[in-house]
């Protein structure tokens, strides 16, 4: 995956917080769902979540990803419901065919090794967390 400020998010409040610290900081950062979410949330709630905290930060540069895990049926569901980039950790003859399709919709796959991110699960002031972790990327700690 690329060099973008990462966020785990798991709900619009957490979608929000990201893309807030986002404005403030003036950096793209990048919404990854939680591991596997495509198979226990679906491809659509995160497309409108995303769209939702979006409309609530119309300000923030970001590429939202949705996980599939190793699942290449979910990979399909997500790319039919519009998602705009997912991560997928299929075998690569799978994840082949499955990057034919999804750029043919305009989707990204993503595979490999995930960077560096930070998860806004157990965040109690998730805003301030996000804030906080761009700041301290911004000054070369990651």
């Amino acid at each position: 995956m690329s060099d973008l400020p990462t966020f785990i998010v798991h709900d619009l409040v957490h979608t929000r917080a990201a893309l807030s610290a986002a404005v403030r900081s003036g950096v793209k950062v990048r919404l990854l769902s939680a591991p596997g979410a495509a198979g226990f949330a679906g491809a659509g709630w995160f497309v409108a979540m995303v769209a939702a905290a979006r409309a609530a930060e119309p300000g923030a540069a970001s590429e939202a990803v949705l996980d599939c895990g190793r699942e290449a049926g979910l990979a399909l569901a997500a790319i039919r419901a519009g998602n705009e980039a997912i991560r997928l950790a299929a075998p690569t003859r799978v994840r082949a065919r499955i990057q034919a399709i999804a750029a043919a919709s305009g989707c990204r796959l993503l595979s490999g090794r995930r960077g560096p991110a930070l998860d806004l699960l157990d965040a109690t002031d998730p805003e301030r967390a996000a804030a906080l972790w761009l700041a301290r990327r911004r000054g070369g700690a990651r």
